[in-house]
């Protein structure tokens, strides 16, 4: 019996990369597993519809289950059927993995308004569309008195959490997520959904080149986006007893982030500082809290 032994689940972007890595673990564990995927190149160009076929194959080759899908899960009529196919083929669903993605890099003042606004949405709306058609589902159940255990896992970043040179839009997206994610599981733990998130440290066809070498080296490959997996399993699974989480993962290991916490309160007393006291506070504070993670790319 695996730890998502007859549990559901959605993995979007699922064909290649990080969103394969998760759909082949999440089969093994027991779950039965819908494939999404538009099958765009890494900028969002091309597709192809039957991308997602291969993964299934290769679950169903394995002896798992699955079904392919190719929803815009940035478009909100396709996010609410791929989550209606779920239903209507496996009965339920239990886990939704949002993953997909694609990059547009280019420096803030070159940046154009179609390169903006195509990859926040992709990544934001694309996280956002899924989950508000995921949580109508599990809400009706909770209101009918069904005992719901799902779990959302949402997909941020580094660049999200910290920043990353010529990134500003998938930044921005990704730290989005971060909140989203603090959100969703404010709202929605009455209900039997518990939300967290990945910040995974992976090669795939989207960092290979940028961060790290397009190549694998030789042996066990501390990148390779199946490291990642085991965490995103458990995140998934009604063994998971955590919300409201953002985690960085690769290679072996894990570490819990957190972000945006308020910082050492300076003060001038009760009357109204002036323009200059405001600056002394502001480096008072500063100087009294932790020094800020460093920019991916910054010199």
């Amino acid at each position: 019996m695996g730890i998502c032994e007859g549990r559901v689940v959605i993995v979007t972007g699922a064909a290649r990369g990080l969103g394969r890595a998760h759909a082949l673990a999440f089969a093994e564990a027991g779950a039965r597993v819908v494939v999404n995927d538009l099958g765009v190149d890494r900028d969002g160009s091309g597709g192809t519809s039957n991308a997602a076929e291969e993964v299934v194959a290769e679950i169903r080759t394995a002896g798992g289950d699955a079904i392919a899908n190719a929803a815009d899960v940035a478009d909100w009529s396709q996010a609410e059927a791929m989550v209606s196919q779920a239903v209507d083929e496996f009965g339920r669903l239990d886990t939704l993995v949002l993953n997909a993605g694609f990059l547009r890099d280019r420096m803030l003042a070159g940046m154009s308004e179609d390169e903006w606004d195509s990859v926040t949405r992709v990544h934001l709306k694309g996280h956002f569309a899924p989950a508000r058609h995921a949580i109508e589902h599990w809400r009706e159940r909770a209101k009918s008195g069904e005992d719901v255990v799902a779990r959302v896992v949402n997909t941020s970043s580094g660049a999200g959490l910290s920043g990353s040179i010529g990134q500003g839009n998938y930044a921005a997206a990704k730290a989005a997520i971060a909140q989203l994610t603090i959100q969703q599981a404010a709202e929605w733990g009455r209900y039997g959904v518990m939300a967290n998130a990945v910040a995974p440290d992976a090669r795939t066809r989207m960092t290979a080149g940028i961060f790290y070498d397009a190549e694998a080296p030789d042996g066990w490959d501390p990148k390779a986006p199946d490291n990642v997996s085991p965490l995103v399993v458990w995140l998934g699974s009604g063994a998971c007893d955590l919300t409201g989480r953002v985690f960085e993962a690769s290679g072996g290991q894990l570490n819990m982030c957190d972000g945006w916490q308020k910082g050492p309160v300076e003060s001038v007393g009760e009357r109204q500082m002036s323009a200059e006291e405001a600056g002394d506070l502001a480096h008072r504070s500063i100087a009294a809290g932790p020094d800020p993670a460093p920019v991916y790319g910054a010199s």
